[in-house]
C-alpha cells in the first residue's frame, strides 16, 4: 500500500523524500484562483523518480453550480488541470464533489456534474482518472452524504471516474466510519484513494479541519480501519510539516505494515 502526504508544489521529489513517502500530492495553481496551471520544468522528473503522484484540482472548481459564472469556468479549469497533472505522469486528480445554491433543485447539480464530463469527452478526455472527493460541509453538498453521493454517482456513473475517500470529511459530513468502505464501495463500486485524515472537529460538525492521525477526535485505530479495507493509496492532509506528516506516514506504515518504495 503506498502512502505519501500533500505537500508544497515547489519540489515535491524532495518533499517525498523527506518524509519517506510513497507518493505525493499538491497544486498545479493557486488552489483559491481561476490561473490555468503552467508547464513544469520537472515534468519528467516526476515522471521518472518513482514517486506516485496525484494532483488535487483548486478550490474554487464546482461544477456542480447552477451560476454559470463559476460552472463554465470550472468545467474549463478542472479540464486544464487534468491535462496538466497528465502531462507530469499523475496517477489522478482530485476535485470536490460540488454544490448547488441554496433553493435550488440538488437534481441540477447531478445534471451538471454529468454535463461537465460530457464537455470534457468532447474535448478529448482528461488524460487521466478524476476522483471525486467527499466533502464535509454543505446542506447542498453533491457528495458529502451518501445518499447524494448515490444520486451523483446514478447520473455519471457511465463515466470513467473514480473516487478518493476523506476520512476527515466523512466524520465531520455525518458518515459514521465503521463500515463506510463497504458503504461506499456498494455506491461507486470503487476507492482509488484515501485521504487519511483526523478531524478537530465532532461528528457531524461539518467543518472541514484536519488534524495529525493522533490528534483530533477520531479514534486512530478506527482511521486505520478505514484505511486497511479501503485497499487504496494513501496521502495524509496532515498539519505539522514534514515532522508531523513523516509521523503519521510512519504509524500508518508499522500499522498497515507497508514498506515505503523510497
Amino acid at each position: 500500500m503506498l502512502i505519501g502526504a500533500h505537500v508544497d508544489p515547489t519540489d515535491p521529489v524532495a518533499e517525498a523524500t523527506a518524509r519517506a513517502a510513497d507518493a505525493v500530492q499538491f497544486f498545479l495553481a493557486d488552489p483559491q484562483g481561476w490561473k490555468a496551471p503552467q508547464p513544469r520544468a520537472d515534468a519528467e522528473q516526476l515522471r521518472t523518480a518513482g514517486v506516485d503522484v496525484y494532483v488535487h484540482a483548486p478550490y474554487v472548481v464546482n461544477v456542480a453550480t447552477g451560476n454559470n459564472r463559476i460552472r463554465i469556468p470550472s468545467r474549463k479549469l478542472l479540464l486544464a488541470h487534468a491535462k496538466a497533472a497528465a502531462a507530469i505522469g499523475a496517477k489522478g486528480l482530485v476535485v470536490h464533489g460540488g454544490h448547488v445554491n441554496a433553493g435550488d433543485d440538488p437534481a441540477t447539480g447531478f445534471d451538471n456534474w454529468r454535463k461537465a464530463l460530457a464537455y470534457a469527452q468532447e474535448a478529448g478526455g482528461f488524460g487521466l482518472p478524476v476522483l471525486i472527493e467527499n466533502t464535509a460541509g454543505g446542506d447542498n453538498a453533491c457528495a458529502r452524504r451518501l445518499d447524494s453521493l448515490a444520486r451523483l454517482w446514478d447520473a455519471i456513473g457511465d463515466h470513467e471516474v473514480g473516487f478518493c475517500l476523506d476520512t476527515c470529511h466523512a466524520h465531520a459530513g455525518g458518515e459514521e466510519l465503521l463500515g463506510l468502505v463497504d458503504r461506499v464501495k456498494a455506491i461507486t463500486g470503487r476507492i482509488d484513494l484515501v485521504h487519511a485524515n483526523n478531524s478537530k472537529d465532532a461528528f457531524g460538525s461539518g467543518r472541514d479541519r484536519h488534524d495529525n492521525l493522533h490528534g483530533g477526535t477520531i479514534d486512530p485505530e478506527l482511521l486505520v480501519t478505514v484505511i486497511r479495507a479501503a485497499g487504496a493509496p494513501v496521502i495524509v492532509e496532515t498539519p505539522g510539516g514534514t515532522t508531523g506528516q513523516s509521523d503519521d506516514i510512519a504509524f500508518l506504515r508499522a500499522q498497515l505494515g507497508a514498506e515505503t518504495s523510497v
